[in-house]
C-alpha cells in the first residue's frame, strides 16, 4: 500500500510559479513510475505528467511542455511538478498517483494509488 500527500497548492497570479510536492509512504517509492494529474470543476482528469523510475523519462501533455518540469527524489520518496508561465487555464485540483508499471502512463487507469488532491487557482 502507498500512501501519496500533495501538497504546495495554493492562489496565483497568471504568469507566477508555484511548485507541488507529493510525499510517497512506500519504502519501495523508488520502483514506481509516478504522474500528475488535473480534474478542473465539471470536467475529468487529466494526464499533466509522469516520470519512470528506472530510466527518469518524463512525459507530459501538450498544453504544459516547456512550462512545467516533473522531477523525483528517491531518497526522500518525493515527487514534484515545478510549473512556470501559469495560466488561468492550469486552474484545477492537481492529484499526485503512483504506477507499479503501466506501459502507458498517460491513462489514469494504469495507476494504483492517489492523493487527495491540491487546489492550483490561477487568477487572470
Amino acid at each position: 500500500q502507498v500512501q501519496l500527500v500533495e501538497s504546495g497548492g495554493g492562489l496565483v497570479q497568471a504568469g507566477g510559479s508555484l511548485r507541488l510536492s507529493c510525499a510517497a509512504s512506500a519504502r519501495t517509492f523508488g520502483t514506481y513510475a509516478m504522474g500528475w494529474f488535473r480534474q478542473a470543476p465539471g470536467k475529468e482528469r487529466d494526464f499533466v505528467a509522469a516520470i519512470r523510475w528506472s530510466s527518469g523519462t518524463e512525459y507530459y501533455t501538450d498544453s504544459v511542455k516547456g512550462r512545467f518540469t516533473i522531477s523525483r527524489d528517491n531518497a526522500k520518496n518525493t515527487v514534484y511538478l515545478q510549473m512556470n508561465s501559469l495560466k488561468s487555464e492550469d486552474t484545477a485540483v492537481y492529484y499526485c498517483t503512483a504506477s507499479s508499471g503501466a506501459y502507458d502512463l498517460t491513462y489514469a487507469s494504469g495507476y494504483d494509488y492517489w492523493g487527495q488532491g491540491t487546489q492550483v487557482t490561477v487568477s487572470s
